[in-house]
């Protein structure tokens, strides 16, 4: 599985991800009561890129693929409580509207990494079915 996470690029746009995100949030006038959604979506847009990371650092392809799909979950998460925070009026339109879109973009990357992954799995295992028929 070659290189690291951190020349993954969709790990890179997860990580600047979360950082827009918890800039978004971080100056948010809140009651007390109301802390622990700032709390998890500190955690849901953080665990993006630390999901990659984990799943990259697995020994196999489909470990790794469990973990871009539980990023991909955080990622969906994330962007349900933007949702809740425009609603709150916490956050502007525009700001839900720009993070949105980046999100689904990262989605759509994910999705594409799954599916590298899943297809070179796929690769290999009918070259070793090859090799072994020799």
């Amino acid at each position: 599985m070659g290189m690291g996470y951190e020349d993954l690029a969709v790990w890179n746009r997860a990580v600047d991800f979360a950082v827009r995100v918890i800039d978004a949030v971080e100056n948010i006038s809140t009651d007390r009561k109301h802390f622990r959604l700032l709390e998890q979506i500190e955690a849901s847009s953080t665990s993006i890129a630390m999901n990659l990371a984990e799943g990259k650092g697995r020994f196999s392809r489909k470990e790794f693929i469990q973990y871009c799909y539980i990023a991909r979950g955080s990622l969906y998460e994330t962007i349900t409580l933007l949702e809740i925070f425009k609603r709150k009026n916490w956050i502007s339109e525009e700001t839900f509207s720009s993070l949105k879109s980046e999100g689904i973009e990262i989605a759509s990357m994910i999705k594409g990494l799954i599916n590298a992954i899943d297809k070179s799995s796929k690769v290999k295992g009918s070259r070793a079915k090859v090799k072994g028929q020799s």
